[in-house]
């Protein structure tokens, strides 16, 4: 939201003129001309991926209504559709494991096992009896570890308890 929100104002400082009070009637355009500009993660429009097409003026988006029935260029319209469709979950896809591996690539998986010292990382949120003030060490330790809980959660020993 906050990408969009970002564009749309850029949209409007290009759009808007000296009085900066009609805003409120360029909006319409701008949010036009934004579903209308190309999405980096599905590489088509918004409109692309919701109608099919990409739109020249909001006219083309007026739907005629016609005689109620099933047609032959209904049913392969509703085909490219679901395939345009699925191609857009493709690439939905690929994007999100490009931006999951770019995100873990410096992260290391480290393994514990009881017996094991560790120093932890103490947050004002989780250890709020600890870490009081914001000057305070943020690290403590060495702690010993008791017990494997899950695959990133032990249980460790500590002092006075």
């Amino acid at each position: 939201m906050e990408v969009t929100n970002q564009a749309h104002t850029t949209f409007l400082r290009g759009m808007m003129s000296k009085s900066l009070r009609d805003w409120d009637i360029r909006l319409p355009h701008v949010e036009f001309a934004y579903n209308r500009s190309p999405c980096y993660t599905i590489s088509n429009s918004h409109f692309e991926a919701c109608y099919g097409l990409n739109p020249f003026t909001p006219f083309d988006l007026i739907h005629i209504p016609q005689e109620s029935k099933v047609s032959f260029e209904d049913e392969e319209r509703a085909k490219e559709i679901k395939k345009l469709y699925e191609q857009l979950r493709a690439q939905i896809e690929k994007i999100n494991e490009q931006y999951k591996a770019k995100a873990n690539e410096s992260c290391t998986n480290l393994k514990f096992q009881s017996g094991d010292f560790v120093w932890l990382h103490l947050r004002k949120k989780r250890s709020p009896s600890r870490r009081k003030r914001k000057l305070m060490a943020r690290g403590d330790g060495p702690y010993n570890i008791v017990q494997k809980v899950g695959d990133n959660a032990y249980k460790i020993e500590l002092p006075g308890e």
